[in-house]
């Protein structure tokens, strides 16, 4: 953390001294100012009151200013004086004398006589109110100008204006104070393992150098948004010891040039003063992607401070007691020179939480929360396959939240539940349908169950619903029994299946088809163009990876998207993309013309109930099947 630099003088601040500074170069502009003023001034003589009262019967006073006993006065010409400090005579226009103590009351009978302009101040200001109102106007003024530079050093980058845009903005955690500790992260022990070693290092090298092992100078944490990245470098933090500093990757750029290289420099500089110490850089990605893809070429700010990292991390001059840890979910992205050995040459995943390591973060984010004896955590950890450490944390604040819209002192299992359902389908909207756009949207939901049911290979149904949440009319929840990492064809085949047999339904039922199946051909089209372009899942495209249906966020390594194969290449694919959905169609028509009157029987109950869980699907469905057994 960036300090006040310190002066010899006294050990003060040396913005203080600054100030200081300021203020004599103000009160010299002042005396400058007063003199330049005062040097066409018309010079005053003090003469006693007896040569006051000659010049007055020889009626050469043309005015005088009465203040008490004070007079000043002015003659009608120069004339010659001899005053009392003086070898000769001087010239006097301007005078100024002091009048007896006693009354003269002859005096103004005969100022009139002479008809002499007279000006009496019947209150005399004091010595301390003339000072205030001589300089209050240029205090006024310094203040003004002091306050003004004070907010430009603001603006222009902290307390040395213009000067500090070069100083690092990395924040030093407080390691006598350590906030999150590993206890505190739940999962992740091989993630840990290997923090720890870099942390053991930091704390005693020498028996680490005994064996002549090197620790990695810097190690990259990847992974999915959520998953726990900055948490685990803040509990790294708080395991160190040593100093931790922690920036953000788009704190380094400004708007000026160069500020961003400036910036690196002055936090590794800060980093090896007070070594062994940790700097932790989050969302890397915003300074060390592929360089040459910008627009400016070699002179983008970002590459000039991609190098400048690139050259502190292992350059001419390299460090090694001090380690650089970083966060990305975007590896691919990330220029090749800082993935090498001797940069970041320990690359650490952090995958998504198994149901274990969910019901842990939901232990851990449970803390402090009133709980009913209800929760079961390991039957919402099976419950919500994918879910990262965020949406576990989000989800138990959300169950909180439903507990006090429910006016309840507790929080149980139904407001888990609820909590879940807002999540994953979205909040429930208060929105009136008419019984026709009712009738179509159990159907479609119907559609989706009874094909989901009747395909061994499918997930489970959690739960169906017509009631609208979010942006859709109905939803139809599929949640798998356990966390999948592969993706078999015939899985994949089921999905698009089960994602057109909405429309199918429609089609059957009604004779006619509605706008409500978009987002389900989105889905279905983007799976399938995967299978056939990603996924070597089609025969007629064989075993390769043409990029196509690839994700392109950003103006990565090329500008505009590649096409790695012909327009013959791109026919045969639409073919095979089409023939998938095609094939998948005729799975669900086949299934739901089949099992017509259980798919009456789940409209029916959807248009009843307007929500069934999985054991009221399964009733339905096997009570349709004994009523046709019985027919």
């Amino acid at each position: 953390m960036a300090e006040d630099k310190k002066d010899n003088i006294g050990g003060l601040p040396g913005t203080f001294w600054r100030y200081i500074l300021a203020l004599a170069i103000a009160s010299v502009v002042i005396l400058a100012w007063n003199s330049f003023f005062n040097l066409g001034a018309p010079q005053q003589y003090t003469i006693n009151y007896s040569q006051f009262m000659e010049q007055l019967d020889a009626g050469n006073i043309k005015s005088v200013s009465i203040k008490k006993l004070l007079v000043d006065g002015e003659l009608v010409k120069d004339v010659s004086i001899q005053l009392p400090v003086e070898k000769k005579p001087v010239q006097v226009k301007y005078f100024q004398t002091v009048l007896p103590a006693f009354q003269d009351e002859a005096l103004l009978p005969e100022l009139r006589e002479k008809k002499v302009l007279i000006t009496i101040e019947s209150a005399e200001q004091g010595y301390l109110s003339q000072f205030l109102i001589g300089i209050l106007p240029w205090v006024l003024i310094i203040g003004f100008w002091v306050m003004m530079m004070k907010r430009n050093q603001q603006l222009q980058g902290g307390p040395g204006g213009l000067f500090s845009f070069g100083a690092s903005k990395a924040k030093l955690f407080d390691a006598k104070k350590p906030s999150v500790t590993f206890k505190d992260v739940a999962g992740m022990d091989n993630v840990k393992m290997e923090l720890r070693e870099t942390i053991e290092f930091l704390k005693d090298p020498s028996r680490f150098a005994k064996i002549g092992a090197k620790v990695p100078k810097g190690v990259l944490l990847i992974g999915p948004p959520g998953t726990g990245k900055t948490l685990l470098a803040r509990a790294t933090a708080g395991e160190a010891g040593v100093p931790f500093y922690s920036i953000s990757a788009s704190e380094f750029i400004e708007m000026f040039v160069g500020v961003g290289a400036s910036r690196v420099r002055d936090m590794f500089k800060k980093a090896k003063d007070t070594h062994p110490s940790i700097i932790f850089i989050d969302e890397i990605d915003a300074v060390g992607r592929t360089r040459g893809t910008g627009l400016g070429g070699g002179h983008d700010e970002r590459e000039q401070t991609l190098n400048q990292l690139l050259s502190e991390m292992d350059g001419f001059d390299p460090h090694q007691e001090v380690i650089v840890i970083a966060a990305t979910n975007r590896p691919d992205v990330l220029d090749p020179a800082l993935l090498r050995p001797g940069r970041f040459d320990r690359h650490i995943v952090i995958d998504r939480p198994g149901w274990k390591e969910r019901k842990a973060i939901l232990e851990i984010h449970a803390r402090g929360k009133m709980l009913t004896d209800n929760v079961n955590f390991e039957t919402l950890a099976r419950g919500t396959p994918g879910m990262t450490g965020a949406d576990l944390e989000n989800l138990a604040n959300e169950a909180a939240l439903v507990a006090l819209r429910r006016g309840k002192e507790k929080i149980d299992m139904h407001d888990f539940e609820e909590a879940e359902d807002i999540i994953l389908m979205g909040s429930v909207r208060e929105e009136t349908i008419n019984d026709k756009e009712k009738r179509i949207t159990a159907y479609h939901e119907a559609g989706h169950t009874l094909v989901s049911w009747n395909l061994p290979g499918a997930d489970p149904i959690y739960k169906v619903s017509i009631i609208p949440r979010g942006m859709a009319m109905g939803v139809t929840q599929l949640l798998p029994e356990e966390d999948r990492h592969y993706y078999p064809r015939t899985y994949l085949m089921d999905k698009l299946s089960i994602a057109l047999a909405g429309r199918v339904a429609e089609k059957i039922v009604f004779n006619d088809v509605s706008s409500g199946a978009q987002n389900d051909l989105k889905e279905a089209t983007s799976l399938a163009e995967k299978m056939v372009a990603q996924w070597g899942m089609s025969d007629r495209v064989g075993p390769i990876n043409l990029g196509r249906g690839e994700e392109h966020p950003f103006l990565g390594r090329e500008l505009s998207l590649p096409k790695r194969y012909s327009e013959e290449m791109a026919w045969v694919m639409d073919q095979e993309i089409q023939k998938l959905i095609i094939d998948a169609e005729s799975k669900a028509t086949e299934i739901l013309t089949g099992k017509r009157l259980t798919l009456d029987a789940l409209a029916e109950a959807l248009i009843k109930e307007e929500m069934l869980e999985r054991a009221d699907v399964e009733r339905i469905i096997e009570g349709s099947k004994a009523s046709t057994t019985r027919d």
